[in-house]
């Protein structure tokens, strides 16, 4: 098992009705960089979240339980504030 650590950043757009729609997520070579560059997209969005997860890439397996490093806007769960 090959585990490491990627960040991701994930923006939002309305969809229809209230509903929100992801855009193609952003992968980043570190925690900064996510942070960053979510910052950039948070006002041009209707939500944004930069976040870490430990990942099996080779089997394609996730943590289920991400670290959320920024977040602004509108999100679903499990980025909305609980």
């Amino acid at each position: 098992m090959a585990s490491e650590t990627v960040f991701i950043v994930q923006s939002y757009v309305r969809g229809r009705g209230k509903g929100l729609k992801a855009e193609q997520q952003v992968g980043c070579k570190t925690a900064e960089e996510a942070r960053r560059k979510a910052e950039r997209l948070g006002p041009l969005r209707a939500g944004v979240v930069a976040f870490s997860a430990t990942a099996d890439t080779e089997l394609g397996d996730y943590d289920e339980n991400p670290v959320i490093l920024f977040r602004s806007g509108e999100l679903p769960h499990p980025f909305s504030d609980q």
